[in-house]
């Protein structure tokens, strides 16, 4: 049993990964498990190029910032169980006890992140229902988005980058995967609000 499963190992799914991986010292976190699928062949970070994005070094390709990301969460925060080419396809049951189905294995969880992009071709059976035109993207690129209230589809499951309804920007996405995060670790706090920073002192 997941304590939560991460769906997509894009810049949404690996900012979450890395701020609840850096809470690993704290008691309400320590026993946790996480996960995340990294299944990322249609990542819109294939094609990206950024000359934009804070603390990236202008010219970098998003598919080296793909692998660097899988790097970075691998060697910082182990405990993270990244899986590879598995797809979701299905998701049961209701919050603490989800079932996740890929087209290799079947997954328990008690939380969902789901950040794996606004495209049409949306697939995952017991999500279709929360489906809904994208609010911040062109009507003819026929973008959509998971119904949600501040990040929330339904009780366990939360829904983070373009798939939130967010801009397609790299900060914006990151900040809504972080922003999970801290939902995810205030709730593992018994509520009381919670963040995870690092520092050199």
């Amino acid at each position: 049993m997941f304590d939560v499963l991460i769906i997509g190992g894009g810049v949404s799914g690996m900012s979450c990964a890395l701020v609840l991986g850096s809470g690993q010292n704290k008691p309400f976190v320590s026993s946790k498990k996480i996960g995340i699928f990294t299944h990322q062949k249609a990542s819109s970070l294939q094609e990206a190029l950024f000359n934009n994005a804070y603390g990236i070094p202008a010219g970098t390709l998003g598919s080296e910032l793909l692998k660097q990301s899988n790097s970075h969460l691998a060697t910082t925060y182990p405990h993270i169980l990244q899986i590879p080419d598995e797809k979701v396809v299905k998701i049961e049951g209701y919050y603490p006890d989800f079932k996740v189905f890929t087209n290799k294995n079947t997954y328990a969880a008690r939380n969902l992140v789901v950040g794996i992009g606004s495209a049409n071709t949306f697939a995952i059976e017991g999500l279709l229902h929360f489906v809904e035109p994208h609010k911040k993207a062109l009507p003819e690129k026929q973008r959509i988005q998971l119904r949600n209230t501040d990040h929330k589809v339904t009780e366990g499951i939360y829904v983070i980058g373009t798939l939130a309804g967010w801009r397609s920007q790299l900060a914006i996405a990151a900040g809504s995967g972080a922003s999970v995060a801290t939902d995810i670790l205030t709730l593992w706090n018994n509520g009381v609000q919670t963040h995870a920073h690092d520092s050199i002192r």
